[in-house]
């Protein structure tokens, strides 16, 4: 997660100053490092330096892959094209729960590293075969070689919008940390970091990395069958992201988002409620109350989060913005994981997950009181809803 943190922050600066490609290409070379120190280490501290490389790659491409796919996409098409980000997101997690679940009874962890090889390298010769975004290229210069590429991928966004967006960012100078600090974009920063943080302290990455430990303290005894009820999960998790792919952009962002923190908060009460319960049922009422809890994200803070903070700012500043946004995400990350355990200890079961259902409350006016609706809108009208206050 402190590679993550590092990744996150650095990867916008990178990608606005050398290009999202680019950037992508150092995240695969990251991605290989990592997995190596992970797959050969003999000791805590290659393993500890594995780990680091491969947050710093994950960092970096939690910023650049949305942002990458926003510029890419027409205004009609964007959220469901970003969101196929969090798709794969979540089917990599799946994935990875497969093999845990396949080596587990043998403790045979070299293999479950090692086979990151797999898509690391796949992903490396993947990004060959892809263009850099034109909105990138138009902005260093080089509109012949964006028109190329709007040519080839048959975007109906028109090349004049992409040529002139740079333009009027060179002239009004808004390609430094300090507009993106500025009063200007102060509410535009407000909701990127906000809806970052919220994704994180509602308590979703805590279901992911301690899934089998909950299920664990709710009755499931060996750990090959936790990781079998987290599997579970984590299919619900792929079947309803697939579904909000067709929603986001059908329905809108602002209604997913509420009617999914609604639904969160309630599962977690009820999570929380079962942990009082003393009978032999608990851990099928805790893996319910989990899909459910997930199934809520998957449609709306899982994909729509990132959606928004891909959208919401001007190409200018979008990746350091992005950058920022991340950053703040991972750190919300970061202090949800070390925190977990204790919370637990002091507050019970019930008790912290009860707290994280209250943090979706307030959540909950965040996105009534300060989320606009993006569906349907080119970044260009997005700028322009910001400029107007």
């Amino acid at each position: 997660l402190v590679g993550a943190l590092i990744g996150a922050f650095s990867g916008g600066f990178f990608s606005d100053r050398y290009g999202r490609k680019f950037t992508l290409f150092i995240t695969s070379f990251l991605f290989i490092v990592g997995t190596f120190f992970l797959s050969f280490a003999d000791g805590i501290s290659m393993l500890i330096v594995g780990r680091f490389f491969s947050g710093l790659a994950i960092g970096i491409a939690s910023v650049i892959v949305p942002l990458y796919i926003s510029e890419m996409s027409p205004a009609e098409y964007r959220g469901g094209l970003v969101s196929l980000n969090q798709l794969a997101i979540t089917i990599g997690i799946l994935i990875s729960l497969i093999i845990d679940y396949s080596f587990a009874d043998d403790a045979q962890w070299r293999k479950m590293f090692g086979m990151s090889f797999i898509p690391a390298i796949a992903y490396f010769f993947g990004l060959i075969f892809i263009p850099e975004t034109p909105s990138f290229l138009a902005s260093k210069g080089k509109q012949k070689k964006a028109l190329k590429i709007l040519e080839k991928i048959h975007r109906r966004k028109t090349f004049d919008e992409v040529v002139d967006e740079p333009r009027r960012h060179e002239a009004d100078k808004t390609s430094s940390w300090g507009y993106l600090f500025s009063k200007a974009m102060r509410p535009a920063l407000i909701v990127g970091v906000g809806i970052s943080i919220l994704q994180q302290i509602t308590g979703i990455n805590i279901v992911f990395y301690y899934a089998p430990r909950i299920f664990q303290l709710a009755g499931f005894e060996s750990a090959s069958a936790a990781i079998l009820a987290s599997m579970g999960v984590g299919i619900v998790n792929v079947f309803i992201t697939i579904i909000a792919l067709w929603l986001i952009d059908l329905v809108g962002r602002r209604p997913l988002l509420i009617a999914g923190v609604i639904g969160m908060s309630v599962s977690l009460v009820l999570l929380g409620g079962v942990f009082l319960m003393k009978n032999e049922h608990l851990g099928l009422v805790a893996m319910i109350a989990l899909m459910l809890y997930v199934a809520f994200f998957a449609f709306s803070l899982g994909p729509i989060a990132w959606l928004i903070i891909s959208e919401i700012y001007p190409l200018g500043i979008r990746g350091r913005a992005m950058g920022f946004a991340s950053f703040v995400n991972w750190s919300s990350n970061y202090i949800v994981s070390v925190t977990f355990l204790s919370l637990v200890h002091f507050f019970g079961p019930a008790g912290t997950f009860w707290l994280y259902a209250a943090i979706g409350v307030i959540g909950l006016w965040f996105i009534f009181k300060m989320v606009p609706e993006t569906k349907g809108k080119t970044l260009e009208q997005i700028q322009n809803y910001w400029k107007k206050g």
